[in-house]
């Protein structure tokens, strides 16, 4: 039996009716169906899921495997049974509630087989829900991944070569509840042969579903500390101490830990805000660094150094503030440029005045990509950062 070029593996549980369009999407692959094959896992459904794979495997084109099992409670089981039954040369990971575009799986594999690389990420478009945009904007052979947004797209559909993945050994952590695809999928940026982009047609449609069964809206927040926990881990034994590692810790934190420490916190219960602070303070311990710090914005910095250091006295009167929507005073001191959000120069909070520094991420629009910068006199970019600042930081603040 000839080897196929890629294998499609899709766990599925409860996935009627999404089901039935996203096998539809698998056939419809230009590549062809001769060169696929589908691994479906049914994990332990009961809304016919499971006989409509059998169904489907029983007349389509594409060869088709499918597994049934009892529910294992997330998304790995699944997924790491499909990778071991799995032949092609290529593996992709599709969610059972999601579809391909026609040309997805043809060029990715002609991109994969042409750079040499070993991940191939391919334009991603939200239905019903927002989809990550900011990577899409051109096709790249070989991503810089210190020096672009490909971190920041860490879901699990994308093209892998299965080599790397048998290689590596590398399956998905079933001990996770939340975040394992991130987990697996920065492993395999940072160990693979390099990344490509397929920016252009739209590879894969992320599906929002009606019914609101979407496996990545579960989970409390000690989940997202776990999730928070593992990948910061992976990165730091993957990547020394320096720049590189904190260009991609800005991901973790920013992304999964900060997310634990917005206005909502004001809502909380006092056991819960104390339980997030108790959870944050060993990674903040272990992973906060002042490189790290000076590539977010003075918001997300400064909520941050709050948490590092125990204070949650001071994180509420931050998180009140831009809940109200009140936006700083710009400040010079120093030949500096500050945004003077809650007990900025308050000796008594002991908050370094560098906290609240402006930096090129507050106003240049080019959101973590470059280090901070402190804004001089008498340069003309420092007067034409205090002119901008104060019109821009209510958009800033609202984004907490």
């Amino acid at each position: 039996m000839a080897v196929p070029e890629v294998s499609v593996i899709v766990g599925a549980y409860e996935a009627m009716p999404y089901l039935v369009r996203c096998l539809e999407s698998v056939e419809k692959q230009t590549l062809g169906a001769g060169r696929i094959e589908i691994v479906a896992v049914d994990d332990g459904s009961t809304d016919g899921t499971g006989e409509y794979l059998e169904k489907f495997a029983a007349e389509s084109a594409v060869p088709t495997r499918v597994v049934r099992q009892a529910n294992s409670g997330g998304p790995s089981g699944p997924r790491n049974v499909g990778l071991s039954l799995a032949r092609g040369r290529y593996v992709f990971f599709l969610d059972a509630d999601d579809y391909f575009g026609e040309e997805a799986l043809e060029r990715m594999v002609a991109m994969a087989d042409r750079a040499g690389t070993d991940v191939v990420l391919g334009k991603v478009e939200g239905v019903n829900r927002t989809a990550p945009s900011s990577m899409w904007g051109r096709t790249v052979e070989r991503v810089d991944l210190y020096n672009s947004r490909a971190i920041f797209t860490l879901s699990a559909q994308k093209l892998f070569r299965r080599d790397l993945l048998t290689r590596l050994d590398l399956t998905f952590d079933e001990g996770l509840r939340t975040g394992e695809d991130a987990l697996f999928t920065l492993e395999a940026f940072l160990r693979g042969a390099g990344v490509s982009i397929v920016a252009d047609p739209t590879c894969y449609y992320l599906v929002g579903r009606d019914d609101g069964k979407h496996v990545t809206r579960s989970g409390g927040y000690v989940l997202r500390f776990d999730s928070a926990r593992a990948l910061m881990r992976l990165i730091a034994d993957l990547v020394p101490p320096g720049a590189k590692r904190d260009k991609l810790m800005v991901r973790p934190f920013t992304i999964t830990l900060l997310q634990q420490f917005t206005p909502r916190l004001l809502k909380e219960s006092d056991d819960v805000r104390r339980h997030k602070m108790e959870l944050a303070a060993p990674l903040m311990a272990e992973h906060w660094t002042p490189g790290l710090a000076a590539r977010l914005k003075v918001n997300e910095r400064l909520r941050l150094e709050c948490v590092a250091r125990g204070r949650l006295d001071l994180l509420l009167d931050v998180l009140t503030f831009i809940r109200d929507g009140a936006a700083p005073e710009v400040v010079r001191k120093g030949g500096m440029t500050y945004l003077a959000f809650p007990h900025f120069g308050s000796p008594g909070a002991g908050v370094p005045d560098v906290t609240y520094e402006v930096t090129v991420n507050d106003w240049s629009g080019k959101r973590r990509v470059e280090p901070a910068r402190t804004i001089r006199r008498p340069g003309p970019l420092a007067r034409w950062a205090v002119r901008r600042v104060r019109g821009r930081v209510r958009a800033l603040t609202a984004r907490g």
